[in-house]
């Protein structure tokens, strides 16, 4: 997305790519219309529990439980001066399905469930949906769970059509213990710690003396 203004920097927009979680085959991109301003991230460490924790407190069980949230922005405003056929017929539906569904199961495997429930199948697989990766640049790819949705219309046309709206999105990240080492979702987030670490490394070390200390004792 540009500024408009000649020789200004491109700007990339955040988004999700949902794949699927055995091939790895992107099945769709999902970028929004509006960067967020804010994108608010929480790390809660994995330390050890129990008794160990008193015999052990240094020590990490896994990856910390990482989370995001943003609030993301989506107006029909410009397709409807267009007069985009969706946007006057449909508003921000399209759009707004296309981010709910991902939270739905495939209403062709709802009713094929219930039709092996029917037939008394006693076992019925639990449904996979697709990994969802969050991309924020190119140093943040890393694939997701959303854990809270919330949508805020705010606006409609003469058909009650929304045409403004706000949607709210909590991710969860998930890594390797959730994942597993040889999965595809896993190897992606082995991929976002180890930019971490590579980006901490170029750091500067600190001394003990902008502390105003000569040494520890």
């Amino acid at each position: 997305m540009s500024t408009g203004f000649p020789g200004s920097p491109r700007v990339l927009r955040g988004g999700l790519v949902l794949i699927d979680p055995v091939t790895g085959a992107i099945q769709r991109v999902i970028s929004l219309q509006y960067n967020p301003d804010t994108l608010t991230r929480s790390l809660q460490p994995q330390s050890v529990g129990g008794t160990a924790a008193y015999s052990e407190p240094l020590r990490l069980k896994g990856p910390p439980i990482e989370t995001f949230k943003l609030d993301a922005e989506i107006d029909a405003t410009d397709q409807l001066e267009q007069q985009n056929p969706d946007a006057v017929s449909e508003g921000l539906h399209p759009q707004l399905a296309l981010l709910e569904t991902i939270v739905y199961p495939d209403s062709g495997t709802l009713i094929s469930n219930n039709q092996l429930a029917q037939a008394g199948t006693l076992e019925i697989v639990p449904m996979q949906a697709p990994l969802t990766l969050f991309v924020w640049s190119k140093e943040r790819v890393v694939p997701v769970r959303l854990t809270d949705f919330s949508i805020i219309e705010e606006a409609f046309d003469p058909q009650l059509n929304p045409i403004r709206a706000k949607v709210s999105l909590g991710m969860r990240v998930l890594n390797v213990n959730d994942l597993g080492y040889d999965d595809k979702g896993g190897h992606l987030y082995m991929v976002y710690q180890q930019r971490k670490e590579q980006l901490a490394a170029k750091v500067a070390r600190g001394t003990l003396s902008s502390f105003g200390l000569a040494g520890l004792s």
